[in-house]
């Protein structure tokens, strides 16, 4: 049976200059979901993911995390439960060298210091980090590299939930790849992962479902196939779909069973194309 990670009800923010920044957003997501939360500046993603992670309270509604109210829950155990990346890497590392950015959460939870270089060495693996970054200052590597370390320094945490915001920041396709694909390998492993972005090509490629905000509201939520091809909603939201979604809105084939199943990577693309050619000549 499918286990609930987040319930979102009714939620309402409004910042301190009064702009309604979320207005009554419900949303349901359940353990093991890859999610993308796409939508234009200002619609209101970054604040909801905020929200989920307790970095904000909200003036409306509740969010439960694996069942419980996060106004119960203690910094601790929303810390341990949910991991939030910042957009600016910046904004997140504050310690004078990587590894003991790493460690700055293990440490704090009071676990021994061989297992928080267990978890340091852990995480560096996964962001791609090796040993000979450990004892060099995180302020003087370029932003690719920062932006890795703020990501290990929640995976070090070990969080069931990860709300990263713009992954791919500062990255080239080729590293932005090698990104997705570690946190492709942890929602595999079981943690649900939610990335916030306006990469739409990585939305096609890694996100199973697809969440598009629109002025403080959700005004789609879906598998992400069906999403891209709803071209007139999410032109209202000033999101433009990948490429290949909108040659298949142009070929009007969107309705065909083979053309709506993980065709949206040039790839797939291809192999469906190949596959529906074949069978239309049979």
């Amino acid at each position: 049976m499918t286990r609930e990670a987040i319930r979102v009800e009714d939620l309402t923010y409004v910042y301190r200059d009064g702009t309604l920044a979320l207005n009554g957003v419900s949303l349901s997501v359940d353990e093991g979901e890859f999610i993308g939360l796409i939508g234009q500046n200002g619609s209101g993603k970054t604040t909801l993911a905020k929200c989920i992670a307790g970095l904000l309270k909200p003036a409306r509604g509740r969010i439960l995390i694996y069942g419980r109210d996060t106004k119960d829950m203690r910094v601790k155990e929303l810390a341990t439960s949910v991991g939030y990346v910042f957009q600016n890497p910046d904004h997140q590392i504050f310690n004078s060298t990587v590894f003991d950015e790493l460690a700055f959460g293990p440490r704090n939870l009071l676990l021994p210091e061989d297992e928080v270089r267990q978890r340091v060495l852990e995480a560096a693996k996964i962001v791609g980090l090796s040993e000979e970054h450990f004892n060099q200052s995180p302020f003087f590597l370029p932003k690719g590299l920062r932006q890795r370390i703020a990501i290990g320094s929640i995976l070090a945490l070990r969080p069931k939930i990860l709300i990263i915001d713009e992954p791919t920041t500062g990255q080239d396709w080729r590293q932005s790849l090698e990104i997705m694909e570690f946190l492709k390998r942890l929602n595999e492993r079981g943690h649900t992962v939610i990335i916030i972005t306006h990469e739409m090509e990585i939305v096609a490629r890694y996100a199973r479902r697809t969440v598009v905000m629109s002025e403080g509201r959700i005004i789609l939520d879906g598998p992400t196939s069906e999403v891209f091809l709803e071209s007139d909603i999410l032109a209202r939201a000033f999101v433009r779909p990948p490429q290949v979604a909108r040659i298949l809105s142009s070929l009007n084939l969107s309705n065909n069973q083979l053309l709506t199943n993980d065709a949206l990577t040039p790839e797939k693309f291809a192999e469906v194309i190949l596959k529906y050619l074949k069978n239309k000549s049979i």
